[in-house]
Protein backbone atom coordinates (compact mmCIF):
# COMPACT_ATOMS: atom_id res chain seq x y z
CA UNK A 1 0.00 0.00 0.00
CA UNK A 2 1.58 3.47 -1.04
CA UNK A 3 1.78 6.13 1.46
CA UNK A 4 -0.01 8.38 -0.18
CA UNK A 5 -2.96 5.52 -0.56
CA UNK A 6 -2.72 5.79 3.54
CA UNK A 7 -2.72 9.46 3.98
CA UNK A 8 -5.70 9.49 2.12
CA UNK A 9 -7.17 6.31 3.87
CA UNK A 10 -6.39 8.14 7.37
CA UNK A 11 -7.92 11.56 6.48
CA UNK A 12 -11.03 10.27 4.86
CA UNK A 13 -11.32 7.91 8.55
CA UNK A 14 -10.53 10.98 10.61
CA UNK A 15 -13.25 13.15 8.71
CA UNK A 16 -15.51 10.18 8.05
CA UNK A 17 -16.01 9.81 12.33
CA UNK A 18 -16.07 13.04 13.24
CA UNK A 19 -19.08 13.00 11.22
CA UNK A 20 -20.42 9.90 12.07
CA UNK A 21 -20.38 10.49 15.75
CA UNK A 22 -21.59 14.09 15.42
CA UNK A 23 -24.63 12.47 13.12
CA UNK A 24 -25.30 10.21 16.27
CA UNK A 25 -24.87 12.83 18.65
CA UNK A 26 -27.59 15.13 16.77
CA UNK A 27 -29.59 12.65 16.24
CA UNK A 28 -30.20 10.60 19.41
CA UNK A 29 -28.42 12.62 22.02
CA UNK A 30 -32.05 14.05 23.32
CA UNK A 31 -32.90 9.94 23.42
CA UNK A 32 -30.39 9.78 26.87
CA UNK A 33 -31.00 11.39 30.40
CA UNK A 34 -28.26 13.38 29.40
CA UNK A 35 -27.61 15.55 32.80
CA UNK A 36 -27.04 12.54 34.88
CA UNK A 37 -23.80 10.74 35.25
CA UNK A 38 -23.45 7.23 33.81
CA UNK A 39 -20.51 6.17 35.09
CA UNK A 40 -16.77 7.35 35.61
CA UNK A 41 -14.01 7.39 32.23
CA UNK A 42 -10.69 5.75 32.62
CA UNK A 43 -9.07 9.20 33.83
CA UNK A 44 -11.24 9.32 36.82
CA UNK A 45 -13.68 12.01 35.04
CA UNK A 46 -17.66 11.60 35.50
CA UNK A 47 -19.10 9.62 32.82
CA UNK A 48 -22.75 11.17 31.09
CA UNK A 49 -24.68 9.01 28.76
CA UNK A 50 -23.95 11.39 25.76
CA UNK A 51 -20.45 10.00 26.78
CA UNK A 52 -21.81 6.68 26.18
CA UNK A 53 -23.86 7.70 23.28
CA UNK A 54 -20.62 8.87 21.71
CA UNK A 55 -18.18 6.55 22.62
CA UNK A 56 -20.40 3.54 21.47
CA UNK A 57 -20.27 5.66 17.62
CA UNK A 58 -16.78 5.82 17.69
CA UNK A 59 -16.06 2.25 18.03
CA UNK A 60 -19.06 1.34 16.15
CA UNK A 61 -17.45 3.40 12.83
CA UNK A 62 -14.24 2.38 13.49
CA UNK A 63 -15.35 -1.51 13.33
CA UNK A 64 -16.78 -0.89 10.27
CA UNK A 65 -13.81 0.45 8.22
CA UNK A 66 -11.55 -2.14 6.22
CA UNK A 67 -8.47 0.49 7.64
CA UNK A 68 -6.53 -0.99 10.62
CA UNK A 69 -5.58 1.57 13.40
CA UNK A 70 -5.29 1.61 17.07
CA UNK A 71 -8.16 3.97 18.45
CA UNK A 72 -7.45 5.59 22.00
CA UNK A 73 -10.41 7.04 23.51
CA UNK A 74 -11.57 8.54 26.85
CA UNK A 75 -13.64 6.01 28.13
CA UNK A 76 -12.12 3.08 27.05
CA UNK A 77 -8.79 3.60 26.83
CA UNK A 78 -6.13 2.01 23.71
CA UNK A 79 -7.77 -0.70 21.56
CA UNK A 80 -6.77 -2.35 18.11
CA UNK A 81 -9.30 -2.48 14.74
CA UNK A 82 -7.01 -5.39 12.42
CA UNK A 83 -3.50 -6.00 12.57
CA UNK A 84 -0.59 -4.28 12.84
CA UNK A 85 -2.51 -0.53 12.72
CA UNK A 86 -0.06 1.62 11.18
CA UNK A 87 -1.86 4.78 12.60
CA UNK A 88 -3.44 5.51 16.39
CA UNK A 89 -6.92 7.71 16.15
CA UNK A 90 -6.66 9.18 19.83
CA UNK A 91 -10.18 10.79 20.18
CA UNK A 92 -12.51 12.65 22.94
CA UNK A 93 -16.02 11.00 21.24
CA UNK A 94 -16.95 14.68 23.39
CA UNK A 95 -14.51 17.42 24.86
CA UNK A 96 -17.08 19.25 26.56
CA UNK A 97 -19.45 16.85 27.91
CA UNK A 98 -21.44 19.36 30.28
CA UNK A 99 -22.02 21.94 27.41
CA UNK A 100 -23.19 19.05 25.05
CA UNK A 101 -25.86 17.65 28.15
CA UNK A 102 -27.04 21.14 28.37
CA UNK A 103 -27.29 21.79 24.90
CA UNK A 104 -24.69 24.46 24.78
CA UNK A 105 -22.29 25.53 22.56
CA UNK A 106 -18.96 24.78 24.15
CA UNK A 107 -18.63 20.88 23.47
CA UNK A 108 -15.86 19.50 20.52
CA UNK A 109 -15.53 16.34 19.00
CA UNK A 110 -11.74 15.73 19.05
CA UNK A 111 -9.94 13.59 17.08
CA UNK A 112 -6.13 13.49 16.10
CA UNK A 113 -3.88 10.76 14.35
CA UNK A 114 -0.07 10.07 14.93
CA UNK A 115 1.79 6.98 13.82
CA UNK A 116 1.34 4.14 16.02
CA UNK A 117 4.88 4.00 17.30
CA UNK A 118 5.90 2.52 21.21
CA UNK A 119 5.71 6.20 22.57
CA UNK A 120 3.84 8.58 20.79
CA UNK A 121 3.52 12.12 21.74
CA UNK A 122 1.25 15.52 20.83
CA UNK A 123 4.07 16.48 18.90
CA UNK A 124 3.50 13.04 16.09
CA UNK A 125 0.24 13.90 15.82
CA UNK A 126 0.06 14.46 11.77
CA UNK A 127 -4.27 14.86 11.46
CA UNK A 128 -6.63 17.02 13.40
CA UNK A 129 -10.31 17.68 13.47
CA UNK A 130 -12.14 19.28 15.95
CA UNK A 131 -16.07 19.66 14.62
CA UNK A 132 -18.41 21.31 17.07
CA UNK A 133 -21.46 18.75 18.73
CA UNK A 134 -23.80 21.47 18.66
CA UNK A 135 -23.30 23.06 14.77
CA UNK A 136 -21.57 20.92 13.16
CA UNK A 137 -18.89 23.47 12.23
CA UNK A 138 -15.60 21.98 11.58
CA UNK A 139 -11.58 22.60 11.60
CA UNK A 140 -9.23 19.90 9.90
CA UNK A 141 -5.75 20.02 9.02
CA UNK A 142 -2.88 17.67 8.36
CA UNK A 143 0.80 17.40 7.86
CA UNK A 144 0.37 17.07 3.97
CA UNK A 145 -1.79 20.19 3.46
CA UNK A 146 -0.93 23.94 3.94
CA UNK A 147 -3.36 25.65 6.25
CA UNK A 148 -6.71 24.64 7.70
CA UNK A 149 -9.97 23.57 6.07
CA UNK A 150 -13.45 24.52 7.68
CA UNK A 151 -16.80 23.78 7.47
CA UNK A 152 -19.63 25.85 8.31
CA UNK A 153 -18.53 29.41 10.01
CA UNK A 154 -19.79 32.50 8.58
CA UNK A 155 -16.52 34.15 8.37
CA UNK A 156 -12.97 33.62 7.20
CA UNK A 157 -10.99 31.42 9.06
CA UNK A 158 -8.48 31.06 11.08
CA UNK A 159 -9.06 34.50 12.55
CA UNK A 160 -6.99 35.45 14.90
CA UNK A 161 -7.31 38.38 17.12
CA UNK A 162 -4.20 41.36 17.79
CA UNK A 163 -5.18 41.67 21.40
CA UNK A 164 -2.24 42.61 23.45
CA UNK A 165 -3.93 44.10 26.87
CA UNK A 166 -5.32 41.89 30.16
CA UNK A 167 -7.39 44.62 30.55
CA UNK A 168 -9.32 43.95 27.39
CA UNK A 169 -8.93 40.47 26.46
CA UNK A 170 -12.02 37.98 26.24
CA UNK A 171 -10.51 34.73 27.63
CA UNK A 172 -11.86 31.41 28.50
CA UNK A 173 -10.78 29.27 32.34
CA UNK A 174 -11.02 25.75 33.32
CA UNK A 175 -13.00 24.80 36.84
CA UNK A 176 -13.50 21.05 36.40
CA UNK A 177 -11.69 19.21 38.92
CA UNK A 178 -9.66 22.57 39.94
CA UNK A 179 -10.61 23.86 43.81
CA UNK A 180 -12.60 27.49 42.96
CA UNK A 181 -9.71 28.64 45.88
CA UNK A 182 -6.84 28.06 44.20
CA UNK A 183 -8.16 29.50 40.95
CA UNK A 184 -9.11 32.68 42.81
CA UNK A 185 -5.47 33.24 44.29
CA UNK A 186 -3.96 32.05 40.70
CA UNK A 187 -5.78 34.58 38.70
CA UNK A 188 -8.94 36.06 40.64
CA UNK A 189 -6.95 39.50 39.75
CA UNK A 190 -7.09 39.38 35.87
CA UNK A 191 -10.78 38.10 36.05
CA UNK A 192 -11.28 41.00 37.83
CA UNK A 193 -8.95 43.22 35.53
CA UNK A 194 -10.48 41.44 32.31
CA UNK A 195 -14.42 41.12 33.42
CA UNK A 196 -15.90 44.51 32.58
CA UNK A 197 -13.60 46.31 29.32
CA UNK A 198 -12.81 42.31 27.65
CA UNK A 199 -14.90 39.39 29.18
CA UNK A 200 -14.05 35.98 31.09
CA UNK A 201 -15.94 32.77 30.21
CA UNK A 202 -15.85 29.48 32.15
CA UNK A 203 -16.32 26.53 29.27
CA UNK A 204 -14.58 23.28 30.26
CA UNK A 205 -13.71 22.54 27.15
CA UNK A 206 -9.86 22.74 26.26
CA UNK A 207 -10.95 22.17 22.21
CA UNK A 208 -13.69 24.89 22.59
CA UNK A 209 -11.59 27.12 24.28
CA UNK A 210 -8.62 26.68 21.88
CA UNK A 211 -11.08 26.85 18.85
CA UNK A 212 -12.38 29.89 19.48
CA UNK A 213 -8.76 31.78 19.46
CA UNK A 214 -8.87 30.06 15.72
CA UNK A 215 -12.14 31.68 15.20
CA UNK A 216 -11.64 35.22 16.41
CA UNK A 217 -14.19 34.91 18.98
CA UNK A 218 -11.23 34.94 22.01
CA UNK A 219 -8.01 36.10 22.24
CA UNK A 220 -7.12 33.78 25.31
CA UNK A 221 -7.26 30.31 27.15
CA UNK A 222 -5.98 29.36 30.75
CA UNK A 223 -5.94 25.72 32.44
CA UNK A 224 -3.66 26.25 35.01
CA UNK A 225 -4.31 23.20 37.64
CA UNK A 226 -1.37 21.17 36.40
CA UNK A 227 1.23 23.63 36.88
CA UNK A 228 -0.06 24.91 40.20
CA UNK A 229 0.05 20.99 41.45
CA UNK A 230 3.49 20.63 40.20
CA UNK A 231 5.13 23.45 41.73
CA UNK A 232 3.08 23.04 44.90
CA UNK A 233 2.87 19.23 45.56
CA UNK A 234 0.88 20.06 49.04
CA UNK A 235 -2.16 21.24 46.42
CA UNK A 236 -2.91 17.71 45.60
CA UNK A 237 -5.42 16.74 48.24
CA UNK A 238 -7.11 19.87 47.08
CA UNK A 239 -7.33 18.54 43.47
CA UNK A 240 -8.40 15.53 44.46
CA UNK A 241 -11.21 16.61 46.64
CA UNK A 242 -12.66 18.30 43.93
CA UNK A 243 -12.63 15.77 41.32
CA UNK A 244 -13.99 13.27 43.74
CA UNK A 245 -10.64 10.96 44.16
CA UNK A 246 -8.45 11.62 40.84
CA UNK A 247 -6.52 14.41 39.42
CA UNK A 248 -8.69 15.52 36.60
CA UNK A 249 -6.26 18.20 34.45
CA UNK A 250 -5.51 17.99 30.79
CA UNK A 251 -5.63 14.62 29.67
CA UNK A 252 -3.50 14.21 26.55
CA UNK A 253 -6.65 13.31 24.55
CA UNK A 254 -8.52 16.69 25.45
CA UNK A 255 -5.61 19.22 23.66
CA UNK A 256 -4.15 16.51 20.70
CA UNK A 257 -6.24 17.71 17.84
CA UNK A 258 -6.95 21.25 18.97
CA UNK A 259 -3.49 22.18 19.53
CA UNK A 260 -2.04 21.28 16.46
CA UNK A 261 -4.43 23.09 14.47
CA UNK A 262 -3.70 26.01 17.29
CA UNK A 263 -0.75 26.07 16.51
CA UNK A 264 -1.11 25.17 12.79
CA UNK A 265 -3.22 28.98 12.91
CA UNK A 266 -0.81 31.36 14.53
CA UNK A 267 -1.80 30.80 18.53
CA UNK A 268 1.17 30.75 20.91
CA UNK A 269 0.02 27.82 23.07
CA UNK A 270 2.08 25.98 25.35
CA UNK A 271 1.90 24.48 29.37
CA UNK A 272 1.78 27.06 32.24
CA UNK A 273 6.08 27.09 32.27
CA UNK A 274 5.79 28.70 28.55
CA UNK A 275 7.51 25.06 27.29
CA UNK A 276 5.76 22.88 23.93
CA UNK A 277 2.99 20.95 24.52
CA UNK A 278 4.53 18.79 21.65
CA UNK A 279 6.60 16.48 24.07
CA UNK A 280 2.89 15.25 25.72
CA UNK A 281 2.39 11.47 25.71
CA UNK A 282 -0.67 10.82 23.66
CA UNK A 283 -1.57 7.31 25.71
CA UNK A 284 -0.32 8.52 29.57
CA UNK A 285 -3.09 9.97 31.26
CA UNK A 286 -1.35 10.12 34.84
CA UNK A 287 -0.84 13.34 36.71
CA UNK A 288 2.65 13.55 36.09
CA UNK A 289 1.45 13.34 32.24
CA UNK A 290 -1.55 15.49 32.26
CA UNK A 291 -0.99 19.56 31.48
CA UNK A 292 -1.40 23.05 32.21
CA UNK A 293 -2.09 25.29 28.61
CA UNK A 294 -1.52 28.73 28.21
CA UNK A 295 -2.69 30.07 24.62
CA UNK A 296 -3.40 33.30 23.20
CA UNK A 297 -3.78 35.26 20.10
CA UNK A 298 -0.77 36.87 20.13
CA UNK A 299 2.72 36.31 21.58
CA UNK A 300 2.59 39.55 23.59
CA UNK A 301 -0.52 38.89 25.32
CA UNK A 302 0.58 35.48 26.06
CA UNK A 303 3.65 36.21 27.97
CA UNK A 304 1.42 39.10 29.82
CA UNK A 305 -1.20 36.54 30.81
CA UNK A 306 2.16 33.50 31.56
CA UNK A 307 3.55 36.80 33.86
CA UNK A 308 0.47 37.70 35.31
CA UNK A 309 -0.81 34.66 36.85
CA UNK A 310 0.14 34.36 40.13
CA UNK A 311 1.60 30.87 39.86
Amino acid sequence: MSTSLINTEIRDLVRGLGDRIWQVLDTDRGRVAGRYISGVAAGGDAEFPVDVLAEDAAWAYITAQPVPVALYTESHGLRRHGDDPEYLLVVDPIDGTRGAAANLEMACVSIAAARNTARPTLGDVEYALLKEVKTGNWLYADAHTDGILTGGYPDPVPALTDTVELERMFWSIEFNGHPMELMRRAYGHLVDASANRGAVYVFNSASFSLSRIITGQMDAYADVGNRLLKDRPETEDDFRRVGHGSILHLFPYDIAAAVYLAERAGVTVTDGYGASLGGTLLLDISPANQRSCIAASTPKLHDALLRGIRW
